[in-house]
């Protein structure tokens, strides 16, 4: 067992802020592997040390394992922390860590390939005895008819090493296959180096439900589930946990497919098992597996009061899960709004610029996770995710009413945020009954007649 003391957080924004948080509270030391635009940051700030990790671009920094170890190897660190995104999947950078004798948290380089490749996740899937929705590989015009013959119209294009929409294209008619299937091709090879893609039928009443799991590489646990449905573009906006009107048989459901998968893959560490619920037939399909810490980890942590990020590094030293299934108790219900620095008037384009004020809610169940104050500069370099406003209640109705009163309170202001469009979300009476589909933001969007969001 590896007793980490001095942890080298290779990412930035607020999940660096978030690690460093919890290294604090558990004594260990916290060094920031920052690029140049991220020098002066808040968690630049906020960690015990900072170490240069390369230029601006993402390419040269945040995306180069090589830069990741060697900056951990100069600090002494005796464990890398990826955050999410960037190189967070990435199971060279694993194996980098392991050649290089320093603790990699997350799950092994197996499980990281295993999972990482959409078409092998779904092998895995169905090996571990799962449902997966209807569908097949793409490897030319021809296979891809022969797919849709078979699954039927609409259908949704995915690039296999995607990852948040990129490479996702939705074909309703047969006459538009073979312009999109170029499309996601090109757009999969620019994004991902990779232009495999594959085809999926597509669920018009989908809900997309996840499943938190933390496992020890011989045991897991399940933390419950969180609805993301929410979505612009299959990018999240909104999370909540536990995800609202399932039914108690299916939520125990999805929760035995997201054990099953992970004793299959003998998983190590955090992981979230993301499953499509249809509504129409009470059922759910696998999706993909996400090896890594969430952006919405906080409202399950909220509802389960844990710290994922200590119990991740718990099981990253060695040590055996702390946790057993019946410890598990899920309390109340939390709501997460991220807040990105996006003009939400002018398709949710990106909008960097310098913060001028930051002023934040405080209050019980209130918690804001964030990597800016007044005077932090918005690059373009990277996501444009600000803040995530965490709401907890006693169930969901106070939970959306303390947002509400929360989202009224923040202030932000020198560059365009999405606070806006949360206001007008938390007022809307069909998300408000819950239970919404991944096609209901599109929808609410015209609703509002918000001029060119869309």
């Amino acid at each position: 067992m590896t007793r980490i003391r001095r942890l080298l957080i290779a990412n930035r924004g607020e999940i660096a802020a978030r690690v460093v948080r919890t290294c604090s509270r558990l004594g260990i030391e916290s060094v920031l592997a920052a690029s140049d635009a991220d020098l002066e940051s808040l968690p630049a700030r906020l960690a015990d040390r900072v170490v240069r990790l390369g230029p601006a671009a993402a390419s040269a920094s945040y995306l180069d394992p090589d830069a990741v170890v060697q900056a951990a190897v100069a600090v002494g660190a005796d464990a890398v922390h990826p955050g999410y995104g960037f190189l967070s999947e990435n199971p060279s950078l694993a194996r980098a860590c392991a050649a290089a004798g320093i603790v990699f948290v997350g799950p092994t380089p197996e499980s990281l390939e295993a999972v990482g490749d959409k078409l092998k996740a779904r092998s895995h899937a169905l090996a571990a005895g799962l449902p997966v929705v209807p569908g097949g590989e793409a490897v030319d015009l021809a296979g891809a008819r022969a797919v849709a013959a078979e699954v039927g119209y609409p259908l949704l294009v995915k690039a296999v090493g995607g990852g948040g929409g990129r490479g996702m294209k939705l074909v309703r008619d047969p006459a538009d296959l073979a312009h999109t299937l170029d499309l996601a091709v090109s757009e999969a090879a620019a994004a991902f180096g990779d232009p495999r893609v594959y085809l999926e039928r597509f669920v018009s009443s989908g809900r997309h439900v996840e499943v938190q799991i933390l496992g020890d590489g011989s045991t897991a646990v399940a933390l419950g589930d969180r609805d993301c449905s929410v979505q612009r573009r299959y990018q999240k906006l909104f999370e909540e946990a536990p995800a609202p009107l399932i039914s108690d048989a299916l939520r125990a459901a999805m929760a035995e497919a997201a054990l099953k998968l992970a004793a299959h893959l003998g998983y190590r560490g955090l992981g979230t098992v993301e499953l499509l619920v249809d509504r129409e037939r009470d059922t759910f399909y696998f999706l993909e597996m996400n090896a890594r810490i969430q952006v919405e980890h906080p409202v399950t942590e909220m509802i389960t009061g844990l710290d994922l990020v200590a119990e991740q590094l718990a099981v990253a030293e060695g040590q055996p899960l702390r946790i057993r299934q019946e410890d598990v108790v899920l309390t109340g219900h939390a709501v997460e709004c991220r807040i990105n620095a996006e003009d939400w008037a002018h398709a949710f384009r990106p909008s960097p610029g310098r913060i001028a004020r930051v002023v934040l809610p405080v209050g019980e169940g209130l918690r804001v996770d964030t990597h800016v104050q007044g005077g932090s500069v918005v690059p373009p370099f990277y996501d444009s995710l600000l803040a995530k406003l965490i709401v907890h209640g006693t169930d969901r109705a106070d939970a959306l009413d303390r947002a509400r009163a929360a989202l009224d309170l923040l202030r932000i202001d020198g560059v365009t945020t999405t606070v806006p469009v949360h206001r007008a979300l938390l007022a809307d009476a069909e998300f408000a009954a819950g239970g919404v589909d991944t096609t209901f933001f599109e929808r609410f969007l015209e609703a509002q007649n918000l001029v060119g969001v869309r």
